[in-house]
């Protein structure tokens, strides 16, 4: 069996000599978390962050993006209402939404993205920031960070006493991510460098000083989505919903209108479904994402 191209794991540091081998990804035996394989070069992610996945115009239609405002507005008053007084910092804050939510309601925040745009936010990583903090968010980043379980710690370490870290990651050990396999739509690879399960995120919290508070498998999104464009994707010729609502320039390849009122045709009927998939593994406890809050004493 070949070695990994990455010969540590990144969520815990343990060797992935002995690891079990996946489509695309390579799992850890001691933690469970699995790791994109081959790991991509500066290069290659730089390529797949380009173009498609994030143009300047934007990557949904009016409707979808007053969704996105209104999903991080409501993220923003949680924040306000749970944290204490002082700065939030967004990791992997994207285009601000989240930053400008949270200012809006008169906090201090800043964003910190790679691919740094709108207001608030800069290049940077998290490893040169310093401060104390009253929230850090990884709002969907963590697994997209080539040391997640460093970054876990650093933020920790970021908080003023009775700050809170406040993390949204894809469940690898949910329903939808084993009855889709290398289609979930949350694989995303190579983007995704770390597919960590709900367990693993946990404990590393814990290890790392905070106390967990709160637990969510639908509080972090995509729960009814996920199911959505899995079940659309099993359809003869293999729909893409993500790509059908997303505008012309942010697909992942050019799609016909025909194919497009397919996609969202089917997604339509099978939403029913998808709405009852997902309210069984929230109720397991298996949801396609895990949301958590935990706090520093």
């Amino acid at each position: 069996m070949p070695p990994s191209s990455r010969p540590d794991c990144p969520w815990c540091g343990s060797s992935l000599r002995d690891a079990t081998r996946l489509e695309g990804r390579i799992r850890c035996r001691a933690c469970g978390v699995s790791t994109t394989d081959p790991w991509p070069s500066a290069a290659e992610l730089e390529a797949a962050y380009a173009g498609w996945y994030r143009p300047a115009a934007g990557r949904f239609s009016g409707l979808g993006d007053a969704l996105l405002r209104r999903t991080r507005a409501r993220l923003a008053e949680r924040i306000d209402r749970i944290a204490p007084a002082g700065s939030v910092l967004d990791v992997g804050a994207g285009d601000g939404t989240l930053v400008t939510a949270l200012r809006a309601r008169g906090r201090d925040a800043v964003g910190l993205d790679p691919h740094a745009a709108g207001p608030g936010v800069r290049a940077g990583t998290l490893d040169e920031e310093e401060g104390n903090h009253a929230a850090v968010v990884f709002w969907h980043s963590l697994e997209h960070l080539p040391e997640p379980g460093m970054a876990i710690d650093h933020a920790a370490a970021l908080l003023r006493p009775g700050g809170v870290a406040i993390v949204a990651v894809p469940n690898s050990a949910s329903l939808q991510a084993r009855a889709f396999g290398d289609r979930w739509l949350a694989l995303d690879l190579p983007r995704h460098l770390v597919h960590l399960t709900a367990s693993a995120l946990l404990q590393r919290l814990r290890a790392a000083g905070v106390s967990v508070e709160r637990v969510s498998y639908w509080r972090g999104g995509q729960v009814l989505f996920g199911w959505l464009h899995g079940l659309v994707g099993l359809l003869p010729e293999h729909p893409n919903l993500y790509d059908a609502i997303r505008q012309p320039a942010a697909r992942s390849s050019p799609l016909t209108a025909k194919a497009r009122g397919t996609a969202l045709a089917a997604a339509v009927l099978l939403l029913p479904a998808a709405a009852i998939a997902g309210l069984v593994e929230i109720g397991l406890r298996r949801g396609g994402t895990v949301y958590v809050e935990a706090r520093l004493a």
